[in-house]
């Protein structure tokens, strides 16, 4: 055993003495070549600075160390001849890795795609989006027609613009802005949440032309490189035109030509100011900054083109205010489209896992979980219903519906219509809107599921908040009465606000703030903004949030992410992503349970919205929640069964109040609501389902001699007495 050992670690030093005069024997034929080649007299002098260091080193006497008795080459070691070895040693690493370096440089460089295939046709493979029943929605592809055009023939303020925006020191670098990069890769990183921002128009053009879009340090290394070359072949101006022709301006428009004639119905050479700045803006995110998508952003957007011309000195502060007062208006697209707001939704969500380039040229397939018939369907009654209450000055609605159990998107209707400017095309379905009482049943899940029963005896009394460093707070009910004392069953059924307020101010506001984000509220991420009316609809929602916290009542208690694919495939039919539905655990299924037979029970908000409303769908039992801001600027209805859940809101894009008449249950999104979910439940239903009552849920009789339901070991806890019931009911504060 130690004769082995011995003979191993004999082996082990061999090697390393035989390796170590590898690099010497390089090291002394370098300084051989010393005085011929001049450069390596510099890597001389540096590798006598080291021997310096060393020698300083050995100065300093170190305890012995003992090492195992080893046959080794017999070498006679002095100063001068371990100084020599020592020095040549390190002459021959550094000149071994410099030649490795050039190697690998030489192949890294070698395998790099030529700058001048840069603006040569290119044929790029079209993505398309099905529904779930293989119905093409909408082929997502870049335009291979390209209209290029010169710089000469553009205003300058077109160029002008993207500079501005892009590459503010465009004729001064060399390809690469290092410093001026830097600073606009951090600002766009802190203040944009963005990860791009810190190349050149170079870069940008080498980058769209000749390379992929992933974030990688290998990527970015040969876009430096290309970029550099790049600026040594073509001229700035022909740079720029390369770029103005190359880059994508949002849906099939590539190049500066289509997408003047895209979005303004104009050739690019007769632009205005204001709208070559709104094109400048589109080529850093095309569907964010889209005018069709997203008309408020991409208004914000061209204004700080503008801004950042006025800065560079290109236009004056008179021009940029004109300018900057100016709406964005532009062209109705042409494209031939179903769903339309789904798409773009479904597009963005593409571009942000794949990257604009592989969505746009890579041919993927994909499998929504739309279905286009009840997409049609819904469309069709929006409309429908729309055109009954304009006398209340009602312009615009949206409708979500989505499965609960697996989370699928089957219908996305943005706006009544796309194609109306200029709002068609905002997704109200992704915006923030006031969800008003709607957010009621998750506020009245915590309270469940701290201790409060569907029994507990609230107080629906006048009341006044003294908040420190605020006024004083003073809810109302909506039709301005006090109803005394109520049980939680019918405060929540009838909306009634105070009792709401009250049960919030002893739950917490954080405390629901949290609650109400593990349900699936995305928005609320400043908690000091919010109050008590918070349970009133206080903090802005998107209907996509609404849909996936509500989903997690519909689905006792566990929550499914809202999903809009089945399936992504590649060009040759790979599988590359595939819906796997996943559930969370977020809400004891006694308390959703609970929850949903109050919003199902008709009788307990009769009080409110009488025996007959659009709340009831006869012949099939269903959980519905209500909710109108107070200033009648947004107005909600949300309901669902075990099969489907429906989001509805009707209002204005332009924030303007709805008449006054408007009253939840009785118009606006009600009706659209009822309808929707008739047509579900009649044509893809599977009968009058309801959920079985959990084990952990029991029964016992209480007022008014009704069964009520209540978390297994809450149950005596509530005064189930009539008589706490006899409370008069005050008549105003």
């Amino acid at each position: 055993m130690k004769s082995s050992l011995s003979t191993a670690v004999s082996l082990l030093f061999k090697g390393l003495y035989h390796i170590v005069n590898f690099f010497i024997l390089i090291g002394e034929i370098t300084r051989k070549l010393t005085t011929i080649v001049p450069i390596l007299y510099v890597v001389n002098i540096i590798i006598k600075f080291f021997l310096a260091i060393y020698r300083l080193i050995i100065k300093i006497k170190l305890k012995p160390i003992k090492l195992p008795k080893v046959n080794l080459p017999k070498v006679k070691i002095t100063f001068n001849f371990f100084t020599e070895k020592i020095k040549y040693f390190l002459l021959g690493c550094f000149i071994t890795l410099i030649i490795v370096s050039i190697f690998q440089s030489y192949f890294f460089i070698k395998e790099l795609p030529s700058p001048y295939n840069i603006g040569k046709v290119n044929y790029p493979l079209s993505t398309h989006i099905y529904d779930r029943n293989n119905t093409l929605l909408y082929e997502i592809y870049r335009e291979q027609n390209r209209t290029p055009v010169t710089l000469k023939e553009l205003p300058v303020y077109v160029a002008q613009a993207t500079i501005a925006i892009e590459d503010k020191d465009f004729y001064q670098h060399q390809g690469v802005a290092v410093f001026s990069g830097m600073i606009r890769a951090v600002k766009e990183m802190v203040i944009n949440k963005n990860l791009q921002g810190g190349s050149t128009i170079t870069q940008q053009l080498v980058k769209t032309a000749l390379l992929t879009p992933e974030r990688t340090i290998t990527r970015k290394i040969k876009e430096v490189i290309l970029a550099l070359w790049t600026e040594k072949i073509y001229s700035k101006d022909q740079i720029l035109e390369m770029y103005l022709n190359q880059v994508p301006y949002g849906g099939s428009s590539y190049g500066i030509e289509e997408a003047s004639k895209t979005y303004f119905g104009k050739n690019a050479k007769d632009l205005t100011v204001e709208e070559a700045a709104l094109l400048a803006g589109l080529p850093q995110a095309p569907s964010i900054y889209s005018p069709y998508i997203n008309p408020e952003t991409a208004q914000k957007r061209r204004n700080e083109v503008l801004t950042s011309m006025k800065n560079q000195g290109y236009i004056s502060e008179e021009s940029r205010v004109k300018s900057e007062d100016l709406k964005v208006e532009v062209l109705p697209p042409k494209t031939a489209i179903r769903a339309p707001h789904f798409v773009f939704y479904t597009k963005n969500q593409l571009e942000n896992y794949y990257g604009i380039k592989t969505v746009e040229e890579g041919g993927l397939k994909v499998t929504t979980t739309l279905n286009n018939n009840i997409q049609q369907e819904t469309e069709k009654i929006l409309k429908e219903e729309l055109e009954k209450i304009n006398y209340l000055n009602v312009t615009n609605g949206a409708i979500l519906v989505t499965r609960p159990s697996t989370g699928e998107i089957l219908a996305m209707v943005g706006s009544v219509d796309y194609f109306n400017q200029p709002y068609g095309a905002f997704n109200v379905t992704t915006a923030l809107r006031q969800p008003g009482s709607s957010i009621k049943p998750i506020m009245y899940s915590l309270a469940l599921q701290k201790g409060y029963t569907a029994a507990s005896i609230l107080d629906d009394s006048p009341i006044v908040f003294n908040i420190a460093g605020s006024e004083s707070y003073r809810p109302v009910n909506y039709d301005n009465k006090f109803h005394g004392k109520v049980p939680l069953r019918y405060a929540l059924a009838n909306s009634y606000n105070i009792p709401a307020v009250r049960t919030l101010n002893n739950l917490g506001v954080n405390n629901f703030i949290d609650f109400a984000t593990k349900m699936g509220i995305g928005t609320w991420n400043d908690k000091s903004r919010y109050g008590l009316s918070l349970t009133l609809g206080g903090g802005e929602v998107t209907m996509v949030d609404m849909a996936e916290a509500f989903g997690v009542l519909a689905n006792l208690g566990y929550k499914m992410p809202i999903n809009y694919f089945q399936k992504i495939q590649d060009n040759d039919g790979n599988v590359l992503r595939e819906m796997t539905p996943f559930k969370i655990k977020e809400v004891d299924p006694a308390i959703a349970y609970i929850i949903s037979d109050i919003l199902s029970d008709n009788f307990a908000r009769t009080f409110a919205f009488g025996a007959g409303s659009y709340l009831e769908i006869p012949g099939y039992r269903v959980a519905v929640k209500t909710g109108t801001t107070n200033d009648k600027k947004d107005n909600w209805t949300i309901g669902y069964t075990p099969e489907f859940l429906v989001t509805v809101w009707v209002g204005n894009n332009d924030n303007s109040p709805m008449n006054p008449y408007l009253t939840s249950g009785i118009t606006g999104a009600a009706p659209i609501w009822n309808r929707v979910m008739s047509y579900l439940l009649k044509n893809y239903g599977s009968g009058n389902k309801w959920y079985e009552k959990p084990d952990n849920v029991v029964e016992k009789n209480c007022y008014y001699g009704r069964i009520e339901y209540f978390v297994k070991g809450t149950e005596n806890t509530a005064n189930c007495n009539q008589s706490a019931l006899a409370t008069p009911t005050p008549k105003s504060p």
